[in-house]
């Protein structure tokens, strides 16, 4: 028992350092150590196993993630049946409307960026594969919830919160259960500011031949230039019809 417990905190260990590392895009031993609260020895054997095994690399004095990470998360990625066809159909859109464009998937309750891709006209939103957050805060992420029975989205509230992650994220569970209800009767999600201030984006669910949600597609894009008819109207549009032809593709094809 003593030995599960010991290579349990290990690992833990391990895990904590990986996270540390991406906050801070790298670091030296003693910052590592220093943010970790361990001893330098201590943290640099866990180190040197993660750089043996190209989850970590060191140049000069700075650790920082291996592509490791990124050869584990194609795996990730394409267990999804629907990949090859959900990267199509993002790369399209993105194309179309020119703006920045991603689908998610849910996790442990929580949000993902399964695959993202940028138009022309796109600029910089924070989203990127593997990113993590909250389902509330984005238009896909509401989209998703709104795609769930009453009885799992109060689950998903009472472990998660609502953590205002942006200018107008909705932290109130009457407001939020409000706007899934006309999520709902609409098809399609309003982002305003509530992940990233100065971003608006709109978000549809994806669901499969049993009306199980798989995820959400959202295009996104600087609020200056989303909005009016261009936010409600042309890109809902848009995205309904890459959702449709996504959903018939899923239905027909994937097993």
């Amino acid at each position: 028992m003593k030995d599960i417990k010991t290579q349990s905190k290990t690992t833990e260990t391990s895990i904590k350092i990986i996270h540390i590392l991406a906050e801070l895009d790298g670091g030296s031993l003693r910052e590592i150590s220093e943010e970790m609260g361990l001893a330098t020895s201590t943290v640099h054997r866990h180190l040197a196993t993660l750089q043996k095994y190209g989850y970590v690399t060191k140049d000069d004095d700075a650790y920082r993630l291996g592509l490791m990470f990124l050869t584990i998360g194609g795996y990730a990625q394409r267990r999804f049946d629907a990949y090859p066809t959900i990267k199509n159909t993002v790369d399209d859109l993105a194309a179309d409307t020119g703006e920045r464009t991603q689908f998610i998937v849910m996790e442990n309750n929580s949000r993902v960026y399964l695959y993202t891709s940028v138009g022309q006209s796109a600029v910089e939103t924070g989203a990127q594969n593997g990113k993590r957050g909250p389902l509330h805060a984005s238009a896909a992420g509401k989209s998703i919830l709104a795609s769930l029975p009453d009885d799992r989205v109060n689950k998903i509230i009472e472990q998660k919160g609502l953590a205002k992650t942006g200018k107008n994220t909705i932290t109130d569970k009457s407001a939020l259960v409000k706007q899934l209800e006309e999520i709902r009767e609409r098809g399609y999600a309003f982002n305003r500011q509530e992940t990233t201030s100065g971003v608006h984006a709109v978000g549809a669910p994806v669901t499969d031949s049993n009306d199980e949600v798989l995820g959400g597609l959202s295009v996104s894009g600087p609020a200056r230039r989303l909005r009016g008819e261009l936010l409600t109207e042309t890109l809902p549009q848009q995205l309904l019809s890459a959702v449709n032809e996504l959903e018939l593709y899923i239905q027909h094809s994937v097993k």
